[in-house]
């Protein structure tokens, strides 16, 4: 939550910068040759690797859960959750995962604009009125952290504030309240106060506490039993978070007090239930597909500039895949999440200890399955008969355009449902687009024994966007245009 511990929800690889500052784990009195990476994306290597890094870099514990393909290939969990109880952390076992809450406060955000409850496009003013410039800043901003709003945990231990209790409004009222650090929209500065702002919102348009709302909405829906938002100290396999200070050994760190992380890094989640969550968000269940889609496309400054972050995310590019990622950091724990869209595929590593270059770690975890999966190429998709999917999809194109198409080269159904008359009534309007400027594959995946091709049409007015569906035999099953 402080500012390098906010720095890992923006860079995968920002730990190796934290490393020569961070305190260093106990060194061994007999040392052991560093564990050597592996070299291929080998489960039964990549498990003895992470075990290795977790005792020869005195990690307390760590909970590993790796997706492929939308199927969890590895959950394991390494080392103690209790050092003094000597309790392991197993698959199973919830741990603080700090930041990573903020992509479920974003869909909660989402879900009630589904609801048609509220808009990203809604002042603050709508429900804080009283706050700084709150008819200038918007829930967007808040998701993007474009509003200006000064980050109210800036350093990397708990200081006196933070060991005290705190009530939402009273924090909403010093940091959303204060002076803004910069004209919402000009500028990206990671802010946690923004998103204690969404959590209020959320609960005065559901009319329920966050956690509830988070609950009911998502965790139950997706059957993540081992999740929960700021659950109490009795709950059930509690994980104590770990620090080591100036080379010394670990120590239990000290816990935020209530109310300071709340919809910016509340949740608690086991590694195997952010799987969950995961592939669901990917598979688009349990937002929409435009909800999906704002919540994946970064953040454009009023300057133009691209951001890199969208809501609750970062949009990165990683050895040539897309890969959505966000990291998380509260007292004694850290976490990383990535994902795949495209193959989705995710990593998620979680640890109660602290100090220690857990994004390094998951990097190369990450660097594995991306270089295997390039290698392998996209799984399961048939061979089709005739030409590739962007020449198929333009001529195709041009065949609307024309108002006539080669029924031979459709299937049954599609060549029932494009009538005459419906295709007399979408000719000139695809005519007056003209000649696309270009034609991108954006992915091509399977689906129902078909080969489904996403299809971006790029215009000098509009883009169109257009699923390819197309059987082994070459026919076309369907391919409809709608605007990006």
């Amino acid at each position: 939550m402080s500012k390098w511990k906010a720095a890992l929800a923006f860079d995968v690889n920002v730990f190796w910068l934290v490393l020569f500052l961070a305190p260093l784990p106990v060194v061994h009195s007999e040392p052991t040759k560093p564990a050597q990476a592996p070299r291929s994306f080998d489960l039964v290597a990549i498990d003895a690797y992470v075990a290795a890094q977790v005792r020869d870099q005195g990690y307390a514990g760590l909970s590993l859960a790796i997706m492929r393909d939308g199927k969890v290939v590895l959950a394991k969990g390494y080392g103690k959750r209790l050092l003094e109880e000597g309790a392991a952390v197993e698959p199973d076992t919830p741990f603080a995962v700090g930041s990573v809450t903020k992509q479920f406060t974003c869909a909660c955000i989402l879900l009630l604009a589904e609801d048609g409850k509220l808009s990203m496009d809604d002042p603050v003013a709508k429900y804080y009125p009283s706050l700084t410039r709150a008819a200038d800043v918007s829930l967007h901003d808040l998701m993007a952290h474009t509003s200006g709003y000064s980050d109210f945990y800036p350093l990397d231990f708990v200081d006196r504030r933070l060991v005290k209790p705190i009530l939402l409004d009273a924090l909403l009222a010093d940091y959303a309240g204060a002076k803004l650090d910069f004209e919402p929209s000009t500028r990206w500065s990671y802010s946690n106060t923004g998103y204690m702002v969404l959590g209020g919102v959320v609960e005065k348009v559901s009319g329920k506490p966050f956690g509830q709302f988070v609950k009911e909405r998502i965790l139950d829906p997706l059957g993540m039993t081992h999740s929960a938002v700021e659950p109490g100290s009795d709950w059930k396999g509690r994980v104590r978070g770990y620090t080591s200070f100036a080379l010394g050994a670990l120590e239990p760190a000290v816990p935020e007090a209530n109310g300071w992380l709340h919809a910016a890094g509340g949740l608690w989640a086991s590694a195997p239930d952010l799987a969950r969550w995961d592939l669901a968000l990917m598979e688009q269940r349990i937002l929409k597909p435009a909800s999906y889609r704002f919540m994946t496309t970064p953040r454009t400054l009023k300057s133009g500039q691209t951001t890199g972050y969208s809501c609750g995310l970062n949009v990165r590019q990683v050895d040539g895949e897309t890969v959505l990622t966000h990291g998380g950091a509260v007292s004694g724990f850290l976490s990383v999440n990535a994902l795949v869209p495209r193959t989705k595929s995710a990593v998620i590593l979680l640890t109660n200890t602290e100090h220690l270059p857990a994004d390094a770690l998951h990097g190369t975890i990450l660097r594995l399955l991306l270089k295997d999966q390039k290698k392998q190429g996209t799984p399961h998709v048939p061979k089709v008969s005739g030409p590739p999917p962007k020449e198929a999809a333009l001529g195709f194109f041009h065949q609307m355009q024309a108002g006539k198409v080669e029924r031979d080269k459709l299937g049954d159904e599609f060549g029932l449902f494009l009538t005459d008359e419906r295709l007399r009534e979408a000719a000139p309007r695809l005519k007056a687009l003209g000649e696309p400027d270009k034609v991108e594959v954006v992915h091509v995946y399977e689906r129902g024994g078909m080969e489904v091709a996403s299809i971006k049409f790029t215009f000098k007015t509009t883009e169109l966007g257009g699923l390819l569906y197309r059987t082994p035999d070459g026919k076309i099953q369907q391919l409809l245009f709608r605007k990006q």
